[in-house]
């Protein structure tokens, strides 16, 4: 376990997985993450790589090859990521392609996702570096789950999602037998920024949009007000979920989505995946704000 803290926020961050694992008030201990409960869900915040969601039969196709990648891919539960780089404010993690993973992933990389505290802000920033002479093929993203309720005597409905813009996005529906996109949509916004949580919202899994135009979404109690805001600029995905019987919600900025019913499986022709030239760089970061008013 891995930690920071700074005159807000203190926040803590698994080897396993660099998963952030606690977020509180430095002053007065609120929590703000889930808790893992193993009898709901028992994960705090996945690293999602380089893989979003599932595979259609768990396999992917490069070069007509087939290969076996687990849900959301290999970063999360992996014990071989190492603690790259430390100092007063930042956490850096590393993971580097190695021969099991070429078996199962066929492109050198290396892997970094890097913690820092501002004030009351986590910033949440990917690189991954493609160490291949050939184009690399991949998506990435975030699976926070935070606490909700925060604070006793409040209930689950008593909060909402608050996104950024008016939306008109619908949700399109997850096959829940294989995980895989359906070709059915189901409305959720009508011109609203909200959406009220409840937990038979998640009855038919998790809600997956592909044309929000917010990039914002704040955590709100009717009873307290603003809890926290996760800003997630240049992802063009975005996944909210819980379990059905979790207080907890899941804000998901994502680059990529889980494979359709119709996918034909070839990598390159993946929904949302991203292509990187041999020996270049990419980065990409989202941040969660914790509103002030709970950290006094």
């Amino acid at each position: 376990m891995h930690t920071l803290q700074n005159n807000k926020l203190k926040i803590a961050i698994k080897k396993t997985g660099a998963e952030l694992c606690k977020i509180a008030s430095t002053k007065n201990g609120t929590e703000f993450m889930w808790h893992a409960d193993p009898d709901i869900w028992g994960s705090f915040a996945p690293n999602l790589f380089p893989i979003i969601g599932a595979l259609k039969e768990h396999t992917f196709i490069y070069e007509s090859e087939k290969y076996e990648l687990p849900k959301h891919g290999f970063v999360r539960h992996n014990d071989d990521i190492i603690l790259h780089e430390k100092t007063e404010n930042s956490l850096t993690f590393k993971l580097t392609s190695n021969e099991k993973l070429l078996k199962i992933y066929p492109f050198k990389f290396e892997f970094y996702i890097t913690y820092t505290l501002k004030d009351n802000v986590i910033e949440v920033k990917h690189t991954i570096k493609n160490l291949d002479d050939k184009t690399m093929y991949f998506s990435v993203g975030g699976h926070p789950a935070f606490k909700c309720p925060v604070y006793d005597g409040e209930h689950y409905d008593d909060y909402a999602l608050e996104f950024e813009h008016a939306e008109n996005s619908k949700r399109h529906l997850i096959n829940m037998e294989n995980g895989l996109i359906s070709s059915k949509t189901e409305t959720v916004f009508n011109d609203s920024s909200t959406l009220p949580l409840t937990h038979h919202l998640f009855n038919k899994d998790a809600l997956v949009f592909k044309d929000t135009t917010s990039r914002k979404i704040t955590l709100k109690s009717n009873k307290n007000g603003a809890i926290l805001s996760v800003e997630y600029p240049g992802f063009p995905y975005l996944g909210i979920w819980a379990k059905p019987n979790g207080n907890y919600v899941c804000i998901e900025p994502w680059l990529g989505i889980a494979d359709s019913e119709t996918t034909n499986q070839v990598l390159k022709n993946k929904e949302g995946i991203l292509s990187l030239d041999a020996n270049k760089t990419f980065e990409a970061t989202y941040t969660i704000e914790i509103h002030n008013s709970h950290l006094v």
